[in-house]
């Protein structure tokens, strides 16, 4: 197992970290102020087809990740009017925007490229492997900062707790849930851009494979925290990156290799394991999934 623990692997690990840290930080402001937002993983397909599509246009990776911003912001919007102004089942409104995500970019795809499964080949000049890496790590602490030592944050983690006594107080809850999940969705779409202009190189249908219920894991492991979350994501790409190696290497006592289909579960089996053994010793904001009307 020595040539599994190696320089390639930590690299690996932050690569496959770095989509999942920026989508569950996305969840962690919208769902501090009391909104789920399982909808994670249709707005990273929608940035990441979105980046894809716009960097193949424009030759520049920076308008491609621009243009899977907007594109997470628009589906975060779409899930915020129905949760907040239509007080509609905030999981409900989520899993149909992850349904419908599904579909979108491949009919797309086929339209615009001729190709549902893929976008064309992007040269290796119009990819950002590194900058989504450096930005996750900077917004960690940031975020940190933002939540707990601004009047923002101070009024973002009341309405996620007591939106009642929030709006006693002068707080508009329905106008810092709104600003929560555009971040989210924000935040999310570059979490897509980078899967498929900084892992990849092209958009591939379904590519985000559950990282966006991933990094729901994660926020939830993390019980809402910063650092937290972002150790929870370091151990899931640490997993997958563990699982990419052992292909190949860890043999059966028989000498034959490991099917792979064996290995590649392993990511989400210990999803299943820390969301049946952790969900019940993370105490989530008291208003979180619960829509506010005003009295």
């Amino acid at each position: 197992m020595r040539e599994l623990l190696t320089v390639s692997l930590l690299m690996s690990t932050l690569r496959l970290a770095t989509p999942l840290v920026l989508a569950a930080l996305g969840g962690l402001f919208s769902e501090r102020a009391g909104v789920i937002n399982i909808a994670l993983e249709g707005i990273m397909l929608a940035g990441a087809f979105a980046a894809a599509a716009m960097t193949y246009a424009t030759g520049s990776p920076w308008v491609g990740v621009m243009s899977g911003m907007a594109a997470g912001l628009l589906i975060a919007a779409i899930h915020a009017v129905a949760c907040i102004r239509y007080r509609a089942d905030q999981v409900v409104s989520g899993t149909a925007i992850n349904i419908l995500m599904f579909g979108v970019p491949g009919f797309l795809s086929g339209a615009l490229f001729l190709s549902s499964g893929s976008t064309p080949q992007l040269p290796k000049e119009q990819l950002i492997p590194n900058a989504p890496m450096a930005l996750a790590a900077l917004l960690v602490p940031l975020t940190w900062y933002v939540l707990y030592r601004t009047p923002f944050g101070l009024r973002l983690r009341s309405v996620g707790e007591n939106p009642a006594a929030a709006d006693a107080a002068g707080v508009s809850v329905a106008s810092i849930r709104y600003a929560a999940v555009l971040l989210s969705g924000v935040l999310a779409g570059i979490g897509g851009a980078y899967l498929s202009i900084g892992q990849s190189s092209l958009f591939t249908r379904n590519m985000t494979s559950g990282r966006g219920f991933i990094a729901l894991a994660a926020l939830i492991f993390g019980k809402w925290r910063p650092v937290q979350t972002m150790l929870a994501c370091l151990l899931f790409g640490f997993t997958e990156a563990v699982s990419i190696q052992m292909q190949g290497v860890v043999k059966l006592p028989s000498g034959e290799d490991i099917p792979v289909q064996f290995i590649q579960i392993v990511p989400y089996v210990l999803t299943i394991v820390v969301l049946a053994g952790f969900i019940g010793q993370s105490r989530p904001p008291r208003a979180l999934g619960v829509p506010y009307e005003k009295g």
